[in-house]
């Protein structure tokens, strides 16, 4: 009976150590530089595309600016590209249900972020019909 009160505390602990893991972490924006020989035309096909390819619902909001939405069940990220031929900025514009407070939001907005970022550089890179 000891045994098992033993085991049964163990994993009691090992739920609550699970349970503080936090869910949230600083809101992340994201600067990426650009390889030289593309046009800030290229660029805007590629942040599109990503976007896309990313599920992102994607708009023109100006030269130079794009603005993004991520929907997933009832979560929304707002966000804001900010490019040129040289670079681009990622940036946090608002979010509904990702507990975005003081700096922090929910991790899979960093995740959702970093993915579009990765898969922009990828299309840079290979060229692809841009």
């Amino acid at each position: 009976m000891k045994k098992l009160m033993k085991w049964f505390a163990a994993a009691l602990m090992v739920g609550v150590m699970a349970g503080c893991v936090s869910r949230t972490e600083p809101i992340d924006t994201v600067q990426s530089p650009v390889a030289t020989g593309h046009t800030e035309a290229q660029v805007r096909t590629a942040i599109l595309k990503a976007g896309l390819n990313r599920q992102w619902i994607m708009t023109d909001a100006g030269p130079g600016v794009i603005k993004g939405r991520q929907q997933a069940r009832d979560h929304t990220a707002n966000i804001i590209v900010q490019y040129s031929a040289n670079s681009y900025l990622i940036k946090y514009d608002s979010s509904i249900n990702l507990m975005a407070s003081g700096g922090q939001i929910h991790r899979n907005y960093n995740r959702w972020v970093h993915n579009l970022d990765k898969d922009i550089q990828l299309y840079l890179s290979t060229g692809a019909q841009l």
